[in-house]
């Protein structure tokens, strides 16, 4: 525009914010953010996406561990589809983190996921049928609608925040279905 200064201070701040999706992907960087109310560095949205991934590895190896253990084949074969989706949406974040710039994206679950995995083994170790194989994997449902809660509650960038709200839409249809298979095997 003609007669305005080329340093963008006559832009209100939702112009400015949305300016910032106007800049092609190769020129901007996803994981960083300016908003009214706060501003997250790269360095908390990379700690916010791995706190979720450490969930999803939780998921991943909970849902194998459970389905391994479970005696209804329609159940078992639900849950090993769902150890791929929670592998599927870890991969989806560790792309968007590696995209990025961040290459180390190593990361293993939580300890009270690996609690519950093991509580669980033991429970069908000891006879626990699927109704009790159920209340362990609910449990970590549970913990994977938290992490994904936690997440969505910050102001994160906004592709960032649309790929999160689809995984979570899944992850709480999932926490769903495992509550209404626990409570059917009763």
């Amino acid at each position: 525009m003609a007669g305005l200064p080329d340093d963008g201070s006559h832009l209100t701040s939702s112009s400015k914010f949305l300016k910032q999706f106007a800049t092609p992907l190769s020129e901007r960087n996803l994981m960083s953010i300016e908003t009214k109310e706060t501003r997250l560095t790269n360095k908390e949205v990379e700690e916010i996406l791995r706190d979720v991934i450490q969930s999803l590895i939780d998921g991943q190896e909970g849902f194998q561990k459970t389905g391994e253990h479970l005696k209804d084949p329609t159940l078992k074969s639900y849950f090993m589809a769902e150890s791929l989706k929670r592998a599927s949406f870890r991969g989806e974040l560790e792309s968007l983190l590696h995209n990025s710039g961040v290459h180390n994206v190593k990361e293993s679950g939580t300890i009270s996921g690996t609690v519950r995995r093991t509580w669980g083994d033991l429970k069908a170790h000891l006879g626990g049928g699927d109704h009790t194989l159920l209340e362990t994997a609910e449990q970590g449902e549970d913990a994977a609608k938290s992490a994904y809660k936690d997440a969505l509650e910050k102001e994160l960038p906004l592709p960032v925040h649309q790929l999160l709200s689809t995984q979570y839409a899944h992850i709480q249809t999932s926490h769903d279905h495992v509550k209404a298979a626990r409570d059917s095997s009763k």
